[in-house]
């Protein structure tokens, strides 16, 4: 099963998402998505066996429990074959951020103009939530 199968389906990126977060066993990923897409226990135990057998997690025994988590392999390949389109959007995020900068410094100045000399010299003890 080609990587974007997998991770097509929006059942399967959650429960990736939660064992991002951590090992899980089988039980608690399955009452978080039951619980979330109102799905059965067959069908996650379903979803869990696509990931693993598409190499996407791993299980170990710790004695009747059974622990998922991450095998970041395919997800390496994912963002490898990704980063022949990350042009498309890195400059725009670059631009973004630029466009950001300046606008704080544009906000500073204004409020250094319009404080007046009496406020010069003097320093605010904060930074507003503007510089932040």
């Amino acid at each position: 099963m080609q990587a974007f199968d997998v991770l097509g389906d929006p059942v399967r990126r959650r429960i990736l998402e939660l064992l991002a977060d951590g090992e899980l066993t089988a039980g608690a990923v399955s009452e978080g998505i039951r619980a979330e897409f109102g799905i059965s226990q067959p069908a996650v135990s379903q979803h869990l066996r696509v990931l693993r057998e598409s190499g996407f997690a791993t299980v170990r025994a710790d004695g009747a429990r059974r622990l998922y988590s991450v095998d970041s392999a395919p997800l390496r390949e994912v963002d490898i074959w990704l980063e022949r389109f990350r042009r498309f959007w890195i400059r725009r995020l670059d631009a973004l951020g630029t466009e950001l900068v300046r606008g704080k410094r544009r906000r500073r100045k204004q409020r250094e103009n319009t404080a007046g000399p009496r406020s010069a010299g003097r320093q605010p003890s904060t930074k507003s939530e503007e510089d932040k």
